[in-house]
C-alpha cells in the first residue's frame, strides 16, 4: 500500500529543538576565542589574546591593576568580538564541511541534525560574547562613547577577513542585544557597510572554467572534480553523455564552455553543482544545475537544470538553507546573482546559510527603497488577518505582518504560541512551501509612509507592537515576508489552465508539508499563496502543528434521522480530530476546480490516507522534495 512517501520523495521530519547545545570546540579565554591552528577561517592575523577579564564595575586585569582608559578598553572589546566572530565562523564552517563527508556516507539522520546544530549556533556564539562584554565593560556598558571607538577598531580588525560583510553584521547582533536600539545607530552599528568593495586580498576565485574539449569530457571534469570522485558514481559515462544530450537539445547547439562555482551545494540527501553553460558567441552564459543522489549503487547524475528559472526555485526563499563551503561568502553571492540577477542578495545569503546577514541585505535595501520612492506602505490584498495585520509597500516585494493584540474568533491562540509557530517554521524544514520570514524588532519608519487607514488599524489593534514618536511609527516587533498572490484572489483573475494548475499544486503542497511532519491547520485558500513561478507555498503559521500529533478519523455514520440532519456534531470530537471528509465543504472552489482536485489528489479527503503518512513519519522514513519538476530528471 502506497503512501505519499513512498511515491514522492520528503523531507526528513524533526520536531523543534528541545533546546540549545554547546557547540563542539567552542571556548572563549579571556576576550578572545582560542583558535584552532588548522582553522578554515581565512585571515592574515588573529586579534590580540588579553589574559584577564575584570569581575565588574569597568575593572580589567589583575586586581589592584587602574581602571583601563576608554580607549584600550574599545580594542579589549573589539578583539573580543572579533575573536567570538572568528570562533563562529570556524565552527560554522566545520558543521558545513561535514557535509560532504555525510553525503559519501549516505548518513542523512547526521546529515540533518548538523543543518539545525549549524541553525542555533550563532545565538549560542552571541551568549557567550554578551556575558564576555559584560564583564569586561562593567559600569561603562552604555557609554556610546567607548562603543563607536569599538566599532571603529572592530573596522580594522576585519579588513583582513574573507568574510568581512559577515562580521559587520555580527557586531550590529551585539549591538541590538545590548541597546535594543530602536531605529538604527549609526555610530554604533554598520547600517551601510565600512567597505565600498572586499576589503582582503581577493587573489582566489569562487568558480571553475572547463573548456577546451567535447562537452561530455567537460561534465566529466565537472562530476569528478567538484562533485566527487569516479568511483562513487554508479555509472559516471552514462550520467556524462546523458547530461551533455540534454544540454545540447536544450540550448539547441554546442555548449563549448562551462563556468562552475567550485563547492558543491548540499541540502536533505542531494547535492548540487551551480553554474552556466556557454555556445559559442555567448557573451552571457545559460545558468544550468546538476542534481547529485546517493542510492545503494552509488552516485546517480538525477536531474539537468536548466535556466533562470530552474535556478532560482533551487535557490528559492522558501526552502532550507544549503551547506557549502563559502570561504568568500561575498563573491560567491554575486557569483550566484549573475546566474539570477532577479533574486535579492538577501535571500542569496540567507540561503547559503547566513540569514542573518540576509536580514542585514534586506534591510540595507529597504532603506533605500524607501529613499528613493513615495508611495505609501498600505494594507495588503487578501481578507483581513485575524491574528495579523499584514501591509504591504506597493513598489516592494514584501509583506510586513505585525501580531494583532486580541485576535478574532475563533482563534484562541497568543502571542507566544504565534512566535513559537514561526520558530519552528524557521528550524523545519520548509520543503518549498513554507515562506522565510526575517524577524525585526524596533524599526523606526516615518509615519507620513504610511496610508490613514492602515495607521489608524496598527495603532487601533496593535497597541502592544506599535507606537508614535514625533514624526515616526515605532514597531517594536514584525515579521517580513517575500509578497505571493493569495491563492483565492489568484483564483479569480488566472485564466482556467492556470487556475487548475494551481489548485492541483494547493494539494500538492499539503502533501510535501505532510512529508515533513507539517499540517498547516487552517487549509483555507486565503492562507495559501502562489509565487511568481507558480508555485503554491503556505504563508499562514498560527495553526500549524506537527502530523504526528493529529487524529485523523472517519465521520461516524449516523443512526437515525435526527442525528443526520444535526447541525452539530452529535458525536464526541477531542480537541486534534480531524475529519479529512469535510474538507470540501470549506475550501469553497468552485465545481470544475474541485473536480481536477479529486482526480488528482482525491486521497487528500480520507482519512486512512493521512493514518499511513503518519505511520511512515513514526517510522523515521527520511525522503527527499525535490525542488525541480519530473521532466528535469535524466531517469
Amino acid at each position: 500500500m502506497k503512501t505519499w512517501l513512498q511515491d514522492r520523495e520528503g523531507s526528513r521530519p524533526r520536531p523543534a529543538s528541545a533546546g540549545p547545545s554547546k557547540p563542539s570546540g567552542l571556548t572563549i579565554v579571556g576576550t578572545t576565542a582560542r583558535e584552532d591552528p588548522t582553522s578554515p577561517v581565512q585571515t592574515r592575523n588573529k586579534p590580540e589574546t588579553t589574559s584577564y577579564v575584570g569581575s565588574g564595575h569597568g575593572r580589567t586585569g589583575p586586581p589592584g591593576t587602574t581602571k583601563l582608559t576608554d580607549s584600550r578598553l574599545a580594542a579589549l572589546c573589539a578583539n573580543a568580538v572579533y575573536g567570538a566572530f572568528l570562533n563562529y565562523q570556524a565552527e560554522f564552517s566545520t558543521i558545513t564541511r561535514r557535509a560532504t563527508d555525510r553525503f559519501l556516507r549516505r548518513d542523512w539522520p547526521e546529515a540533518y541534525a548538523d543543518a539545525a546544530e549549524r541553525l542555533r549556533l550563532y545565538g549560542q556564539v552571541l551568549d557567550e560574547l554578551v556575558a564576555t562584554i559584560h564583564r569586561l565593560m562593567g559600569d561603562r556598558l552604555d557609554d556610546r562613547s567607548i562603543w563607536t571607538a569599538t566599532k571603529a577598531v572592530y573596522s580594522s580588525l576585519i579588513t583582513v577577513c574573507h568574510q568581512w560583510e559577515i562580521a559587520e553584521s555580527f557586531f550590529n547582533s551585539l549591538t541590538r542585544r545590548v541597546f535594543t536600539t530602536v531605529g538604527v545607530n549609526q555610530q554604533i552599528e554598520f547600517v551601510d557597510s565600512d567597505f565600498d568593495a572586499p576589503p582582503a586580498e581577493a587573489s582566489a576565485t569562487v568558480r571553475r572554467v572547463y573548456q577546451g574539449a567535447e562537452l561530455p569530457i567537460l561534465l566529466r571534469g565537472v562530476l569528478t572534480e567538484l562533485g566527487f570522485p569516479a568511483q562513487y558514481y554508479a555509472d559516471l559515462n552514462v550520467a556524462v553523455r546523458a547530461a551533455a544530450s540534454r544540454l545540447e537539445k536544450e540550448l539547441a547547439g554546442m555548449v563549448v564552455r562551462i563556468e562552475m562555482a567550485e563547492n558543491a551545494f548540499f541540502r536533505g540527501k542531494s547535492a548540487y553543482l551551480v553554474g552556466a553553460a556557454y555556445r559559442p558567441g555567448d557573451e552571457r552564459g545559460v545558468p544550468v544545475g546538476f542534481a547529485l543522489l546517493h542510492g545503494e549503487a552509488g552516485i546517480t547524475l538525477d536531474a539537468v537544470l536548466l535556466g533562470e528559472d530552474d535556478i532560482a526555485i533551487l535557490f528559492s526563499f522558501t526552502r532550507s538553507y544549503f551547506r557549502v563551503d563559502a570561504p568568500r561568502p561575498h563573491e560567491l553571492v554575486r557569483f550566484l546573482k549573475s546566474l539570477m540577477p532577479r533574486k535579492p542578495l538577501a535571500e542569496l545569503y540567507t540561503a547559503i546559510g547566513y540569514n542573518k546577514h540576509g536580514k542585514t541585505e534586506f534591510y540595507r535595501d529597504f532603506l533605500r527603497h524607501l529613499e528613493t520612492s513615495e508611495d505609501q506602505l498600505e494594507k495588503a490584498d487578501g481578507e483581513r488577518g485575524m491574528v495579523m495585520a499584514v501591509f504591504t509597500l506597493p513598489s516592494y516585494d514584501v509583506v510586513f505582518k505585525v501580531i494583532r493584540d486580541r485576535f478574532d474568533y475563533p482563534k484562541d491562540s497568543s502571542r507566544a504560541e504565534v512566535m513559537r509557530k514561526y520558530r519552528l517554521v524557521f528550524e523545519h524544514d520548509r520543503a518549498g512551501r513554507l515562506v522565510e520570514a526575517y524577524e525585526f524588532e524596533h524599526l523606526r519608519i516615518p509615519r507620513n509612509r504610511f496610508r490613514p487607514e492602515l495607521l489608524e488599524d496598527l495603532q487601533s489593534g496593535a497597541k502592544c507592537s506599535v507606537s508614535i514618536e514625533e514624526e515616526d511609527l515605532i514597531i517594536r516587533h514584525l515579521y517580513v515576508e517575500r509578497r505571493v498572490r493569495p491563492l483565492n484572489l489568484y483564483l479569480t483573475e488566472a485564466d482556467n489552465p492556470a487556475a487548475l494548475a494551481a489548485v492541483v499544486d494547493y494539494a500538492q503542497a499539503i502533501k510535501d508539508l505532510a512529508a515533513t511532519n507539517i499540517f498547516p491547520g487552517d487549509l483555507l485558500p486565503k492562507n495559501f499563496g502562489v509565487t511568481r513561478h507558480g508555485r503554491l507555498v503556505f504563508y499562514d503559521y498560527d495553526e500549524l502543528c506537527w502530523l504526528t500529533d493529529c487524529n485523523f478519523r472517519e465521520l461516524p455514520a449516523a443512526t437515525n434521522y435526527e442525528e443526520e440532519i444535526a447541525s452539530e456534531p452529535w458525536f464526541f470530537v477531542h480537541e486534534n480530530d480531524i475529519f479529512p471528509e469535510e474538507f470540501p465543504r470549506f475550501l469553497g472552489f468552485r465545481p470544475d476546480l474541485m473536480k481536477a482536485l479529486m482526480n488528482h489528489h482525491g486521497d487528500l479527503f480520507e482519512a486512512a490516507a493521512w493514518r499511513r503518512v503518519q505511520n511512515a513519519l513514526r517510522a523515521g522514513n527520511i525522503l527527499d522534495i525535490f525542488p525541480y519538476q519530473a521532466d528535469k530528471r535524466l531517469g
